[in-house]
Formats: C-alpha cells, sequence, structure tokens
C-alpha cells in the first residue's frame, strides 16, 4: 500500500524519505565499493546493507554505475567545497597559503581512507560515463587551480603558455601521485599522511614556478 501524496511518515514528506533513502544507499555504498570493489558489489548487496528495497533503489538510480557516478558527485561536492572555504580564508603569503590547500585536498579523501579508495581505487576505466565524470571534476580542480595562481600574482594570460592544460596536467600528477602513495602507505598514519602532503606542495610550486621560469613559451607549429 502507497502512502498518501503530502502524507508524512516519522515527521517526513514524501521527498524527504526519497533523500533519505538517497544517503542510505550512498553510504552503504561508499562501504561497498571501499571494501570489496565496484566490481565485487552488486546492487542487492548495497540494498541489503542500506536495508532499502530493491524496488526503491531503483526510484532513485537507474543502475549501479549510476549510483557510483552519484557518489564521485557528492564526495567531490564536499571536497570542493572545502576548498573554496580554504582558499577563501588563504593566508597572503602563497607558500603558506598552498600548504593550507594542498593539506585541505589530502584531507578531504583521506581523512575517510574509504573516499579515497572508493574514488581512486576504483574509478579508473570504469565506464565512458565514469570516465567523463572524472575529466568534468578535473577540469573543475584545474579552474580552481587557475584561480589559485590569479591570487597570487601568476600573469597566467601572458605566459605563452596554455594555462588551463598545464593545471590540468597538475591536477592529474597530484591524483596520480596520491593514488600512487595509495598502494604502500597506511592511510590511517598521519605521518604517513604528512609525507603525501608534503611531497604534494613540493610539486606544486615545482609546476608555479616553472610557469614563470625564463624561456618558457608555447612551442606553435609554423
Amino acid at each position: 500500500m502507497t502512502s498518501p501524496p503530502g502524507r508524512r511518515i516519522r515527521g517526513l514528506d514524501a521527498e524527504q524519505r526519497k533523500q533519505a533513502r538517497r544517503d542510505q544507499l550512498l553510504d552503504a555504498a561508499l562501504q561497498l565499493f571501499a571494501t570489496d570493489g565496484y566490481h565485487n558489489t552488486s546492487i542487492e548487496q548495497i540494498c541489503q546493507a542500506a536495508y532499502v528495497g530493491t524496488k526503491s533503489f531503483y526510484e532513485v538510480f537507474d543502475s549501479r554505475e549510476d549510483c557510483y557516478i552519484a557518489l564521485l558527485r557528492r564526495i567531490t561536492e564536499r571536497a570542493t567545497a572545502a576548498m573554496v572555504e580554504a582558499l577563501r580564508d588563504a593566508p597572503a603569503d602563497e607558500d603558506r597559503a598552498m600548504e593550507l590547500l594542498v593539506s585541505t585536498f589530502v584531507h578531504a579523501f583521506l581523512d575517510d581512507p574509504r573516499i579515497a579508495k572508493a574514488s581512486f581505487g576504483e574509478a579508473a576505466g570504469l565506464s565512458p560515463a565514469v570516465e567523463r565524470e572524472r575529466r568534468s571534476n578535473r577540469r573543475w580542480a584545474a579552474a580552481f587551480i587557475e584561480s589559485v595562481w590569479q591570487k597570487y600574482g601568476v600573469p597566467t594570460g601572458e605566459l605563452g603558455v596554455d594555462t588551463h592544460r598545464m593545471a590540468i596536467g597538475m591536477i592529474g600528477g597530484m591524483f596520480d601521485m596520491l593514488g600512487d602513495w595509495m598502494l604502500d602507505a597506511d592511510l590511517t598514519k598521519a605521518s604517513d599522511v604528512d609525507a603525501l602532503v608534503g611531497d604534494l606542495v613540493d610539486f606544486t610550486r615545482v609546476v608555479r614556478f616553472g610557469l614563470t621560469a625564463p624561456g618558457v613559451r608555447r612551442v606553435r607549429s609554423a
């Protein structure tokens, strides 16, 4: 028997109940994708872990892939919100600002190790739709990096290089460094995380100063 339109159950209306089910499913998917992997996790397992019926799953998501993309978006939205807030409060000193921003980036993914495992351990090569989502995230991150460079006086429009492409390369490098670090590091060990932050800060400085090094010009074909 379906509930009449507008009826409130446990203080929630129909839309709020749907959102609650969505959150339960995403929480369960995060746990299962992180521990068992995307390919070893079925819709039925997600539903069982979330205490949500399969019918309700399909009222929220079209497929397991759709659920995974929604999880990536939730992770990304929370990480980007943290990065935007960090930039707003960043100190005037560029070195200290980059340390803050890189630390914020790392902790957005590693404070809950399941987030890093579900994001970096699963996303690559899953499907064209997931790859488009990943690329969209990287383009946003590249634009964010450009805004940081502009804030701290890098003349991005006068360098003779495509700084957006350089920023995409920098973000790709940071993600790859984090993914490689995850193979051997203890995600819960503070000293390992601090070492990663230090390596990433060094990398951002190399790119930033490389952009403005003498003789850096875009090579164009004749």
